[in-house]
């Protein structure tokens, strides 16, 4: 039996991504964001209200989007519930090191392994879209292909009806696998 939820936004799994961007001082300040995604092969979607980071982004058209993991959980939450309008220095608060970007102005946290940087593309009504310029990944979390590992990333997801974090570790299957296909087409 299947039970009806309404209009909810349940979509599992949530990333969970931290964005970073520089006020109109050069401070830096991160938000938790778990409404976002891929917008195109090139781009970027976050959805935000009004934020101090969403009149960053604005001012200074770009910004990072960091992966939150494991062993940066504390802090990914942290800058999700402490606003940057009340407390100035929360990045240094929290133990998050931003470190400016080659490319754009904002910053790099070096406590998450993957950061895409991003220039402002187009401001919507419920967020914003941007183009990446950059993806800077640690090593620390690429096999031996160069490829992200996810054992070694320890990415973390959100689950909205309990209101947890979920580790994304684990290998379920390979995707776009021909098997597949020779299985469903017998």
């Amino acid at each position: 039996m299947r039970k009806n939820f309404g209009p909810k936004p349940y979509v599992y799994p949530q990333p969970v991504f931290i964005l970073g961007t520089y006020d109109e001082n050069g401070i830096p300040n991160a938000m938790n964001a778990a409404w976002g995604g891929l917008y195109d092969d090139d781009k970027v979607f976050i959805c935000l209200s009004e934020h101090k980071t969403t009149k960053n982004i604005l001012k200074n058209k770009a910004f990072t989007v960091s992966v939150a993991d494991l062993p940066h959980l504390k802090q990914a939450d942290y800058v999700g519930m402490v606003s940057g309008n009340k407390v100035k220095d929360k990045v240094e608060r929290c133990g998050l090191t931003p470190v400016k970007s080659d490319f754009i102005n904002a910053p790099l946290f070096l406590e998450f392994p993957i950061c895409i940087e991003c220039m402002l593309e187009e401001e919507l009504s419920v967020g914003v879209v941007g183009k990446i310029i950059n993806v800077n990944i640690d090593e620390s979390v690429l096999d031996e292909n160069d490829k992200v590992d996810p054992q070694k990333l320890q990415a973390i997801s959100y689950d909205i009806m309990n209101h947890n974090y979920l580790l994304v570790s684990k290998i379920a299957g390979k995707a776009f696998n021909k098997e597949t296909i020779k299985e469903f087409n017998k």
